[in-house]
């Protein structure tokens, strides 16, 4: 079947849980995980949990295993914790868990990084693949990267990308 079509058949809502990884931020002050709803919503999506971790890796891990098998979440959207500092541990959490890696949304929100930061778009480690039939996107955690993300890889592929999971199911 040819991608336009796909993507047809693909436009229900998709429930999300958002984590926002941070030793800084609190519900209050998450500028980021306000975007990434407001761009769910705005998308015709739902969420359906949201928290902020603070940034570490079991910690991470677990919740990610806890809403998984809740089962109440089709897709996990985390920003935060993809950078290359000693406390960036969002990768080493999530990349562990994942069944199938979809290395095209790493690839690609690095390219559209370098048209607004220049090379230093080489020290995000986005990251996104399914783990137990949810889809996972992790982000870095600044607002303009979270939006570019949201706005040009995300919302436009979720109904997408989740239909795939399960359509042969």
């Amino acid at each position: 079947m040819p991608y336009e079509d796909h993507k047809k058949q693909a436009q229900g809502a998709v429930c999300c849980a958002v984590l926002t990884i941070s030793d800084t931020r609190t519900e209050a002050d998450d500028k980021s995980g306000r975007i990434i709803r407001d761009l769910l919503e705005a998308g015709g999506h739902t969420t359906g949990f949201y928290q902020v971790v603070p940034d570490e890796p079991a910690r991470i891990r677990d919740l990610v295993i806890r809403i998984t098998d809740a089962g109440d979440c089709q897709a996990i959207l985390t920003s935060g914790g993809t950078g290359i500092a000693a406390r960036d541990t969002t990768y080493e959490a999530v990349t562990g868990l994942l069944e199938k890696r979809l290395d095209g949304f790493g690839e690609l929100f690095r390219t559209l990084s370098w048209d607004d930061i220049g090379s230093g778009a080489m020290l995000s480690r986005a990251v996104a693949g399914v783990y137990r039939d949810t889809m996972i996107f992790c982000m870095p955690g600044s607002s303009g990267a979270v939006r570019l993300a949201m706005e040009k890889l995300i919302v436009p592929e979720l109904s997408h990308l989740v239909w795939e999971i399960w359509r042969q199911k």
